[in-house]
């Protein structure tokens, strides 16, 4: 900082800082001297063309006084620099403070997080061994259960043997459930007759005994109709077998099993496999063996009688069929989800179901989603096996029913197959394919939802193909149309659940490539620092993007086929240039940046030409050339904004890319758009 005067030089207040009053004073001394030497020099020898004296002029001030504000101004300056030096000196004591107080907070959080992974480490540790000290427990215990539960069954067993029941599981009433629990009777069928023959039946007939018991109570519960005490008796009965019916056997089995349909499911955890079951032993415990009995008994004797019950039971054969065709299905799905170690979920309808889709349609998060491990839960076995078993009762029913009665019950066949095959097996994965879709922000989502798509079409070609094969020849025109309604309704209800579960399957694709996106683009790859030491061809984000969408491709490729891969593809095409269009609007472009959007913009379009949608391509075509705005010389941007390609595009579209070029502004490029 400098003061300046007339007829002085300028004087610097930094040389001043820290000087006495007599230096100050000689140094203002000296001043007015060599003031006072060049004004008597001027009046001596004025300069050239400059009166001597002018009349009415003021007088100048004396430089005793000049030399007095001279001298107060610098002391003002040398006071006011003395506080600032003051204020700044205190300010920095504060900083080396605060930076030591920072410093002791970083060493303690080093302490404290390596507190923290010790104390982790000996967690961990101390987890591992108590899971292997409870292994170890286990393999203790459970052999001594086991050791235990068979020194009990031992002691009954020499009681059965004595003919004397002295445990209280079996003298005491109120011990029944624990007494049926004992598998004693299971053992006992086991060991030679010849030698324990006797012990064998005094065994069964005390279970026996038990059952009937259990039979009671169930039945007096039933009356009273506490369903909870049902359900405990229930789950006792199930170690033993039994069923019973009324007089008219056919009649019987059927309001038997409409009458015990709603207590079922009310009773047991699993009512699929208990109803399965008692169709089972009713067709085959006391209908094959009543067919039998009946037939036999008059086809030696009287040949007349014999044909006239052979017609009769074949005026019920269907309800047998039905009955046989429905527990053998059941078996066949119970089997498979087993093996798969799979317990099937309840899937209902209406109510809070239906809002749940709907709001699982609109792709917003409920929850977190079910993870199936890659399991489709379709199984091309079980597919054969239940078209099979449908196959051989359509030639049964073609062989045995009367003409007159042939397309009804050949239609009530076609049910079963739809209500196993169609709603128990296929609607079933799709449900359980629709829930296990992660949500559209989940990263590295695992889309098993295709693999689902590929094998539902096999297995709709499949029921197809018998459809056509072995029901339409049995079906009369009667029953034609209402065939053709309840296959239409069926298929038309699994696209439904097809289209949703590929949709949401498409939002997923386009989050993982969002997620990509934002992890592997950076702002410098379109405004490097230095514009002359660039060297890649395209940026890592293009490079993984494009690599993701080829792999999806294929797999949208193998899982579909006919007119199906390409609508799916167009819709993934579609999406995925928006996606592209939508990032790069969020960036700002230098010339060499922008020459690398269009790199990878071509890479993109590469990528696109797999697809081989002719609509997608061009989008990306299009896109391409609406990047070439962002490094066209600003004396080019009008022309290049008329050519061929982007002719047809809105105005406002042109602007928002040119918008995006860092020399927007300083080019003026918005006057080409006024």
């Amino acid at each position: 900082m400098a003061v300046l005067s007339p007829g002085l030089g300028s004087v610097r207040t930094g040389e001043t800082r820290g000087g006495s009053e007599p230096e100050l004073a000689s140094r203002a001394g000296t001043c007015a001297h060599a003031a006072e030497a060049q004004h008597v020099k001027r009046r001596r020898h004025p300069a050239r063309g400059e009166p001597l004296s002018r009349p009415g002029w003021p007088r100048r001030p004396s430089c005793s006084r000049l030399l007095e504000e001279f001298v107060n101004h610098i002391q003002e300056l040398q006071i006011m620099d003395e506080r600032i030096q003051r204020k700044v000196e205190k300010l920095e004591q504060q900083c080396q403070k605060e930076a030591k107080k920072v410093q002791e907070l970083q060493k303690s959080n080093q302490v404290a997080f390596q507190y923290f992974q010790e104390l982790d480490e000996h967690i961990s540790y101390v987890a591992t061994k108590v899971c292997h000290l409870g292994d170890q427990l286990e393999g203790v215990n459970t052999p001594r259960q086991w050791a235990v539960e068979a020194q009990k069954l031992m002691k009954y067993f020499n009681e059965f043997l004595d003919g004397e029941l002295k445990s209280d599981v079996f003298t005491n009433s109120e011990k029944i459930k624990e007494a049926a629990d004992q598998k004693l009777h299971l053992i006992a069928q086991e060991l030679p007759f010849d030698r324990f023959s006797e012990v064998k039946s005094k065994i069964a007939s005390k279970y026996h005994d038990l059952e009937y018991q259990l039979i009671q109570e169930f039945t007096s519960a039933q009356r009273r109709g506490e369903i909870s005490r049902m359900r405990e008796v229930a789950a006792v009965l199930l170690h033993f077998k039994g069923s019973y019916l009324r007089n008219d056997i056919f009649e019987d089995a059927a309001i038997l099993c409409q009458g015990v349909n709603k207590q079922v499911g009310d009773i047991f955890s699993n009512p699929e496999t208990v109803l399965a079951k008692l169709i089972q032993n009713v067709f085959e415990i006391k209908l094959q063996s009543f067919v039998k009995d009946q037939l036999e008994e008059c086809r030696k004797s009287d040949a007349e009688q014999y044909l006239k019950s052979l017609y009769d039971l074949y005026k019920n054969y269907i309800e047998v069929e039905i009955g046989y065709l429905k527990s053998r299905s059941a078996m066949i799905l119970q089997r498979y989800y087993d093996s798969k170690n799979h317990q099937k979920r309840s899937i209902g309808t209406g109510g809070i179901q239906d809002l749940k889709e709907r709001i699982r349609r609109t792709n917003l998060p409920l929850g977190p989603s079910i993870d199936t491990h890659g399991e489709t839960f379709l199984s091309q076995e079980v597919v054969v096996n239940l078209l099979q078993e449908t196959k051989q009762a359509f030639e049964r029913c073609h062989r045995l029913s009367d003409h007159s009665d042939l397309p009804r019950n050949a239609f009530r066949i076609f049910t079963i197959l739809v209500e196993f095959l169609c709603i128990e097996h296929i609607d079933y994965a799709l449900e359980t394919g629709l829930a296990g879709i992660p949500s559209s922000d989940s990263r590295n989502a695992n889309l098993y939802f295709l693999d689902v798509v590929q094998q539902a079409n096999t297995i709709f070609h499949l029921f197809d193909k018998q459809f056509n094969d072995h029901l339409m020849p049995l079906i009369s025109s009667s029953k034609l149309s209402e065939c053709l309604q309840k296959k239409k309704e069926i298929i038309e209800q699994m696209e439904i659940k097809l289209d949703t579960g590929i949709d949401r399957t498409l939002n997923c694709m386009m989050g993982q490539m969002k997620h990509i996106l934002a992890a592997e683009q950076k702002k410098t790859d379109f405004k490097p620092e230095d514009e002359n030491n660039v060297l890649i061809q395209y940026t890592n984000a293009c490079v993984k993007v494009c690599a993701y969408v080829r792999k999806q491709v294929e797999k949208i490729k193998n899982s579909m086929d006919g007119k199906n891969v390409h609508t799916v593809l167009m819709e993934l095409g579609v999406r995925f240039h928006r996606l592209i269009y939508e990032h790069l609007q969020q960036y700002s472009y230098s010339c060499m940046g922008g020459m690398l959007a269009i790199c990878d913009v071509a890479e993109y379009r590469k990528c696109a030409k797999d697809f081989k949608i002719p609509m997608v391509l061009h989008f990306f075509d299009t896109l391409h050339a609406l990047c070439n705005l962002l490094v066209v010389a600003p004396d080019n941007l009008k022309q290049v904004c008329s050519g061929e390609q982007l002719a047809n595009l809105d105005k406002n579209i042109l602007h928002s890319f040119v918008q995006l070029r860092a020399d927007y502004r300083s080019a003026r490029l918005a006057r080409h758009f006024s």
